[in-house]
């Protein structure tokens, strides 16, 4: 091949072929781009017609086949006649013409001076209050023209008391649980919650039970009142009646848990854990004790519903649970030969 400066034998034939290839290249994906510049929606109303098209264009069969009318089908054929693929897609269905409003400028003035004066007064009473200045207007114009204030901005609602206050308010000491924190030996997390007894009518009694995520076992207490005072009491029991080291409490944002209990926690240096809202299910290792001291203990025996009638009964079976009753988690030990057993084998691993 020889070269004349910078021209190439044949050059002025590719530069023909070239355009006209490229072009026809760009033809053919011209229509899968098109298809994927589509909705979802759109795409699947086009593959209904290519069906339709390919077994023998019958509207009916189409119809049932995809499960959908067939006035539904005629319409997608004359969007696609019309508009092509992009005829397929969702329109708006708003009307051109939109219903204006009918109130004068002065009664939609006077709505919004009687709401910013009373401010929690819907249009009922409005209306009332309009009805005695000679200002005659129906209850549904009035709710219209409320909207319409809200709609365009002139109107703010107050905030109620309940969105206004800080329901998660940041606690003294409680914090939420750390993420790596696992409860690996027995005492290393105990949780804390409160169940509340109405065994007759006029009598409530509040049922406290504190519970070893490891080992089982759990510390019961009942109380006619469920306050900070008498949780800051359990706490006390809870450390007594443990056979455990205590080293964190788990509870749920209940205001039994605040105030004093959470000063007692601090001053112990016992780690508090607190529950996000509505999160029964990580304080679920009590909660299932409370449905076992429930369906064992209260719904069983005959008791004196009385916080000093109950009271001994309930120590009685606080001892029959810790360690009498097989506990199918543990192997159908009990907490107290679980206990045993755990601190037989530290033992022994610290003595090799």
């Amino acid at each position: 091949m020889q070269t004349l400066g910078s021209i190439i034998p044949g050059a002025a034939t590719l530069a023909g072929l070239l355009p006209q290839q490229a072009a026809a290249v760009r033809r053919e994906a011209a229509p899968a781009r098109e298809e994927a510049a589509l909705s979802r929606e759109a795409r699947h109303r086009l593959k209904v017609l290519c069906w339709h098209g390919e077994h023998g264009g019958n509207i009916t069969r189409t119809a049932n086949h995809f499960g959908f009318s067939r006035p539904t089908i005629h319409a997608w054929l004359k969007c696609y006649r019309h508009a092509g693929r992009k005829g397929l897609e969702r329109r708006s269905h708003r009307p051109h013409n939109v219903r204006k409003p009918t109130w004068p400028a002065e009664l939609e003035r006077r709505v919004l001076q009687l709401r910013e004066q009373y401010p929690r007064w819907g249009k009922d009473k409005l209306v009332v209050l309009l009805r005695k200045e000679g200002i005659a207007v129906s209850t549904s114009m009035a709710g219209r023209i409320l909207k319409q204030l809200k709609d365009s901005g002139q109107l703010i609602e107050p905030l109620s008391e309940r969105r206004r206050s800080n329901r998660h308010s940041p606690r003294p000491y409680a914090i939420r649980k750390p993420k790596g924190y696992l409860a690996k030996e027995p005492g290393d997390l105990v949780e804390v919650d409160t169940v509340d007894l109405r065994p007759v009518p006029g009598v409530i009694l509040k049922h406290f039970t504190a519970r070893d995520v490891v080992s089982k076992w759990d510390v019961l207490g009942l109380y006619s009142r469920a306050t900070a005072n008498t949780a800051a009491q359990f706490l006390d029991a809870i450390l007594e009646r443990t056979p455990n080291e205590v080293k964190a409490l788990q509870v749920d944002g209940g205001s039994e848990f605040k105030a004093d209990f959470e000063a007692l926690c601090e001053e112990r240096g016992l780690p508090l854990f607190v529950l996000p809202p509505r999160s029964p299910k990580l304080n679920g290792c009590v909660e299932r004790g409370n449905r076992t001291h429930r369906e064992e203990f209260y719904e069983v025996y005959d008791l004196d519903w009385s916080v000093a009638g109950v009271r001994p009964d309930l120590l009685r079976w606080e001892h029959i649970y810790n360690e009498i009753r097989p506990h199918q988690a543990l192997g159908y030990l009990t907490p107290l030969e679980y206990i045993t057993q755990w601190r037989l084998g530290r033992a022994g691993k610290e003595v090799v």
